[in-house]
């Protein structure tokens, strides 16, 4: 038995199939600004969409809401969780007093977490990210936020073994227009954004866009705003019983991408390995 979807976005993509060509217009004006698009009246959302309110009644249905102020309630409690800090999380998970212990409660939401992560990723759009990462031809900025810094810098680390032309831009966001200064068309800027979601890094992605800059965006199960600049956007699956969030499905598909990327062009990337294990070696790092 398939689970049930844990957000509206997802209700939609598993069912989009099923949609009729008027559902998917308004399906689709959801997902290009989202939630918002759906927290007008049904009159006005469905006038917003050009559909019609009976289209959009009928929607609401066959993504399994009875109706539409049920659906409504879905998205506004993504909003809230959206914007929820630690103290609000923490509060949430230990209001149910579940009789398990922490570690098993915690195994288990990693377990839920990798596993909803890998259900909605498409594979091909993996592929093309993974296409951009690996080409030299383009310069490969990472970038990340006040916490997500820590997985930028892990991105950077790996990726400097695999290729050439790598940036790691610094967390401080006065020094990135140094940065941008010297992006070109068809660059490739990987981006790591989670709840709560950073206002520099929206607009370091409008700015980089605008320079015909291409970003591959990291983010949660909710969506950073970054996403309407995005060339591509993966959905990592992150609560836990904590109050704050997880990062182990997000550093599964990261080091996915960097293990697809390795591969792309193996022979360089091998020659590239060992050149820098020859000046590990020099540089005597490593205990022999």
């Amino acid at each position: 038995m398939s689970k049930p979807a844990t957000s509206v976005r997802e209700a939609i993509r598993t069912r989009y199939a099923a949609l009729t060509q008027s559902e998917r217009k308004f399906a689709q004006a959801l997902l290009d600004n989202y939630p918002a698009a759906g927290l007008a009246s049904i009159t006005i959302s469905a006038a917003n969409a050009d559909v019609s309110t009976p289209t959009l009644a009928r929607l609401v249905q066959k993504l399994g809401f009875k109706g539409y102020p049920q659906f409504q309630q879905a998205l506004l409690a993504e909003l809230e969780a959206k914007v929820s800090g630690p103290t609000r999380r923490r509060d949430q998970w230990a209001s149910d007093v579940p009789e398990s212990h922490l570690l098993n409660r915690f195994a288990t939401a990693i377990g839920d977490n990798i596993e909803q992560t890998l259900t909605n990723i498409d594979s091909a759009q993996f592929d093309a990210a993974v296409q951009m990462l690996a080409d030299t031809d383009r310069r490969l900025y990472v970038v990340g936020g006040r916490i997500s810094r820590a997985l930028a810098e892990y991105a950077f680390t790996h990726f400097q073994a695999v290729r050439q032309r790598i940036t790691h831009m610094t967390s401080s966001s006065a020094t990135w227009p140094h940065y941008v200064l010297d992006m070109n068309e068809g660059d490739v800027l990987l981006l790591f954004d989670m709840r709560r979601y950073e206002t520099n890094l929206l607009r370091l992605a409008q700015l980089a866009t605008e320079r015909g800059v291409r970003i591959i965006l990291i983010t949660d199960q909710w969506a950073s705003p970054v996403a309407s600049h995005a060339a591509h956007t993966f959905h990592c699956w992150t609560q836990i019983p904590s109050a704050w969030d997880s990062n182990t499905s997000t550093m599964m598909l990261l080091e996915a991408l960097i293990a697809a990327a390795q591969e792309v062009n193996w022979p360089e990337t091998r020659s590239r390995y060992e050149r820098l294990d020859s000046i590990f070696d020099a540089a005597r790092l490593f205990e022999k």
